[in-house]
């Protein structure tokens, strides 16, 4: 039979990161692609024991639940771990999602329209890129510096194209890295509220950060916690537990207006009535039961990241990267190298398929597919010594490029 999809899942279907990622899945392959934690990281004796007890103490954990997700995870997210972060809500401004991915989908789904305008940062994650177009939107990139999105340019996108969403991830942007100032920060909020623009706050890579975030030592707040307008607030805030403790719980988050959040809840039921029980139940018993202090793992997390990055850095100085350049991020997963000019993104991943290493090519992080000379590297799954031979596979893979152009 011949199949006739739909517009949408040609879209889809046709992604470069269907094929990235299926290259990756190959265990002779080292990747440098994707958003993965280092799996020797993972809190394998407590995660075993959560689930041992709770599968054990209630045959709940195995039966359905409610869209919204388990209510003590819930309530310990609103007044722990978001309250920590200045993020004050109730658990009924909280959705549980299968991931931050989900919550992305869940709003695109919810709130946009085929042909309604959405900015986001230039570049940007590829994951949202492809939810946005799936929707049918129409993606315009906004132009920002090292502190974060340029105002200017933001205004005058809003004023043209009247949006009805901007995506920001504002702490260690996927995939520049950036840190936005607190300044930048305050302007971009203020714009948005001007001119009644959502935002969509990503983030998931928040608590990945190697040094002082300023001279103080303080963290920057989110704009959700800058706002702290309650219920009738312009930011949706969403996170993630996949880059801290585990992916495959697939637990993520959106706090916000309880509107926003009942209507994305009920799309959430008409798409996989829930995210699972079990997992949520296990999460909670790791976070709130047992010996296991996510704060600490997180440090640890740090510091091992901190040190793949610099080796990272110190790969990057050999002469097969003259005239590269990049900013050294404070924090996050990602590594955005500008190549040499001649050098093209596409053309060097399948010479560095060839060698047996893979790497994000920097169009698939553009709304316009630009970005050619760029590539994001991942720094944070590959262990020191997979890192170590997966740069020097990418070295000779430059190497011979430039030889031959």
């Amino acid at each position: 039979m011949k199949y006739d999809f739909s517009a949408r899942a040609h879209t889809l279907m046709s992604s470069p990161l269907l094929s990235i990622r299926t290259q990756t899945r190959r265990g002779s392959v080292i990747s440098l692609a994707e958003e993965l934690p280092a799996e020797e990281l993972f809190p394998l004796p407590l995660l075993a024991e959560a689930a041992s007890t709770v599968i054990s103490a209630d045959a709940q954990a195995l039966q359905y639940g409610d869209p919204e997700g388990y209510g003590p995870l819930r309530e310990w997210l609103a007044e722990d771990w978001l309250n920590s972060k200045g993020v004050h809500i109730s658990r009924d401004g909280v959705l549980l999602t299968t991931g931050s991915q989900q919550a992305v989908d869940l709003l695109s789904r919810v709130y946009i329209d085929p042909g309604d305008c959405v900015l986001v940062e230039n570049p940007t994650s590829p994951g949202f890129l492809q939810a946005l177009r799936m929707q049918g939107a129409v993606i315009i990139p906004v132009n920002g510096d090292r502190e974060g999105l340029l105002p200017e340019d933001l205004r005058e996108k809003i004023i043209k194209n009247r949006p009805k969403l901007l995506f920001a991830a504002p702490s260690f942007t996927n995939p520049s890295g950036i840190l936005w100032s607190l300044k930048r920060r305050k302007e971009v909020l203020e714009l948005c509220i001007s001119h009644n623009v959502l935002i969509l706050e990503d983030d998931s890579y928040g608590d990945l950060h190697f040094k002082n975030q300023d001279r103080s030592g303080r963290k920057y707040p989110s704009l959700y916690a800058l706002e702290d307008a309650g219920e009738s607030g312009h930011v949706l805030y969403i996170g993630s537990f996949s880059k801290t403790v585990a992916p495959a719980l697939r637990t993520g988050w959106a706090a916000g207006s309880r509107e926003l959040i009942n209507v994305m809840a009920a799309a959430k039921g008409m798409a996989d009535w829930q995210s699972s029980s079990l997992n949520q139940r296990l999460l909670y018993h790791l976070l709130h039961v047992s010996a296991f202090d996510l704060r600490e793992h997180i440090a640890l997390l740090n510091r091992e990241y901190g040190t793949r990055l610099k080796l990272m850095a110190e790969l990057l100085k050999r002469a097969a990267w003259k005239d590269s350049t990049y900013d050294l991020p404070s924090g996050g997963m990602f590594l955005w190298v500008s190549l040499p000019e001649g050098l093209d993104a596409g053309i060097l991943l399948k010479n560095a398929l060839r060698k047996g290493v893979v790497f994000l090519p920097g169009p698939l992080c553009t709304a316009d597919d630009s970005g050619s000379r760029y590539i994001r590297l991942n720094f944070s799954h590959p262990g020191r010594d997979e890192l170590l031979l997966g740069m020097n596979l990418m070295s000779e893979a430059v190497t011979e490029f430039t030889a031959r152009s």
